[in-house]
């Protein structure tokens, strides 16, 4: 079987935290000022009370409203595929499975949170959004989510990113949504950064300092994030509950289970349903795939830091590279964050997830045999998930080990074809921060709380 469907009526009814199974709580995020625990009047002035709630919940299924659920439907539930060609390819005996998310209108993941945060804060009578993206999908699919439930949009897009990706602005543009380049002009954020740096390429720490502030000072205004907080990554599990179902369809089960991770929303909606099984005793082995250049997991430190580079955000527990460092210009735009999800970095913490890093070259190596064998272009961010699956399926062809391996697939590669330019004229270049460089980047979070 190659392709495996649900139906409409079989996507889930209920989004599932892991928070209520864990055995040890993570570390609460923090009131800069007061440097207390943060209580939901502290959030009350960038998200709506709903999702607030959600940030801080113990309990394992939160209901899908039907009007959320309606706007999922418009693609969900996703396939999961078989992924006979490369396997074929590889000479493995292993079986890899993977979900694909770019079946979705903006090509990605991201959606499946755009429609809950916009339907939240609508409900609670929000006219306007701001936020920030890396690659785009997450600009995207605000957009999209933004014309679905009749709220305005503003998109602070990494510049990096607004120059490599001229596409995903015109795909913003279609769905109503205004973007400007960060650092921009349209904040004291982004102009105090451009008149230290004219040439600044941005980062998504600058680009979340300037939705932040955007929000904050407009009533009418609420800030969404598409990674790294709790309510985000609760929204992205109707992945591996999908991906649970079908494969018993396919009367199989994982042995590893793979995906990219930048903040950590596609990795945690994949794998998190699964984690729940490895937490009550299964053996299955879990693998979070990022870039050498922006290595989070891999070097970073796991303490107190800010999300965003202004410092406007609460503190949070997080593996780090720490607020001020910025990563170089790859392809991967959506990777190229300084922190890690706060739950996600938890749950390596203690050891329930191992973390791998890739160059971009290899990565793209990986992205293509897949598309050879399997006709998917992906996206540069979700070819680090294809390499791990790709290493995954070799160490089980050298072991001679009947290996089931499922990834994620998190997006398409449609507007990233310049990449893919790039890669095929042999003009990608690896980078990979010296000890010197990450020191830096660290030295940020020196007087911040310490875990």
């Amino acid at each position: 079987m190659k392709k495996i469907f649900l139906s409409e009526d079989e996507m889930p009814q209920s989004w599932y935290n892991i928070a209520a199974d864990l055995k040890t709580p993570p570390l609460p995020p923090l009131n800069p000022g007061t440097l207390q625990p943060l209580g939901p009047d502290d959030l009350a002035p960038l998200f709506p009370m709903a999702l607030i709630e959600q940030e801080m919940s113990m309990q394992r299924e939160i209901p899908i409203p039907e009007p959320v659920q309606d706007g999922l439907k418009m693609w969900r539930p996703s396939p999961l595929i078989r992924a006979t060609g490369l396997e074929a390819a590889l000479k493995t005996p292993a079986k890899i499975y993977f979900k694909y998310e770019g079946v979705s209108p903006a090509g990605s993941h991201k959606p499946n949170t755009a429609i809950a945060q916009a339907y939240y804060n609508k409900q609670e009578g929000v006219k306007r959004l701001a936020t920030e993206t890396g690659a785009g999908q997450w600009g995207s699919s605000l957009a999209l989510a933004g014309q679905m439930f009749g709220l305005d949009v503003k998109v602070y897009m990494v510049k990096v990113s607004f120059t490599q990706k001229p596409y995903r602005r015109s795909m913003m543009k279609s769905w109503g949504a205004e973007i400007v380049p960060s650092p921009s002009m349209d904040t004291a954020f982004g102009r105090a950064i451009l008149e230290k740096d004219p040439d600044s390429t941005g980062s998504l720490g600058i680009a979340i300092s300037e939705a932040v502030e955007d929000a904050a000072q407009r009533d009418d205004t609420k800030y969404a994030l598409g990674s790294v907080l709790n309510h985000v990554l609760l929204h992205q599990t109707v992945i591996g509950l999908e991906a649970k179902k079908q494969m018993a369809i396919a009367g199989d089960s994982p042995d590893i289970v793979i995906g990219c991770v930048g903040g950590g929303s596609n990795f945690a909606g994949l794998a998190f349903p699964y984690l729940r099984d490895k937490i009550n005793g299964a053996d299955i082995d879990f693998r979070a795939i990022e870039p050498t250049a922006c290595p989070t997991l891999t070097r970073g430190k796991f303490t107190y830091d800010f999300g965003d580079m202004a410092q406007m955000t609460p503190l949070v527990s997080m593996h780090t590279l720490g607020h001020t460092f910025m990563p170089p210009g790859i392809h991967a735009g959506g990777l190229r964050y300084h922190g890690m999800a706060p739950m996600l970095s938890h749950v390596v913490r203690e050891g329930l997830i191992d973390s791998y890093a890739y160059h971009q070259v290899e990565v793209f190596d990986a992205a293509d045999i897949f598309a050879k064998t399997e006709g998917i272009i992906p996206a540069p961010e979700s070819a680090h998930a294809i390499k791990g699956a790709v290493d995954a399926a070799i160490e089980a062809r050298e072991a001679g080990e009947e290996k089931t391996i499922l990834f994620n697939l998190s997006g398409h590669g449609h507007f990233d074809m310049t990449a893919y330019d790039a890669y095929y004229a042999g003009k990608l270049t690896d980078y990979r921060p010296d000890d010197s460089d990450l020191a830096t980047g660290l030295a940020a979070t020196e007087g911040l709380p310490q875990v």
